[in-house]
């Protein structure tokens, strides 16, 4: 497998859509649950939308009629698609993989995830 690379990140106003993307070469696949997260400077980084084992994904409630995860197999690639950004959505985001075999619990990401480098989300009110 390779790394784990986000993009997509931008700045945008109150109100607006982006979507993150995270390529994954050899992660977008059954072994691998994946899921996006966030942090801001001072908190503790958290779940945004995760996959779990049987493949169904978990939003954050804050999220929850916003964000949309997709994934392209063919392209590797895990998106996050956020729309009606508020100004509390502004983080850097994060995609993570873990293996399936470990469970894919939200502390299982936290604890031995395979991580990005994020990329910078800022939305302006």
């Amino acid at each position: 497998q390779g790394q784990l690379v986000e993009s997509g990140g931008t700045s945008v106003q109150s109100g607006g859509s982006l979507r993150l993307s995270c390529a994954a070469p050899g992660y977008v696949d059954s072994n691998y649950c994946m899921g996006w997260f966030r942090q801001t400077p001072g908190k503790e980084r958290e779940a945004v939308a995760v996959k779990g084992v049987v493949g169904s994904t978990t939003y954050a409630d804050s999220v929850k009629g916003r964000f949309t995860v997709s994934q392209d197999n063919a392209k590797n690639t895990l998106y996050l698609q956020m729309s009606s950004l508020q100004p509390e959505d502004t983080a850097t985001y994060y995609c993570a993989a873990v293996p399936k075999v470990r469970g894919c619990a939200v502390r299982t990401y936290l604890s031995v995830g395979l991580w990005g480098q994020g990329t910078q989300v800022t939305v302006s009110s």
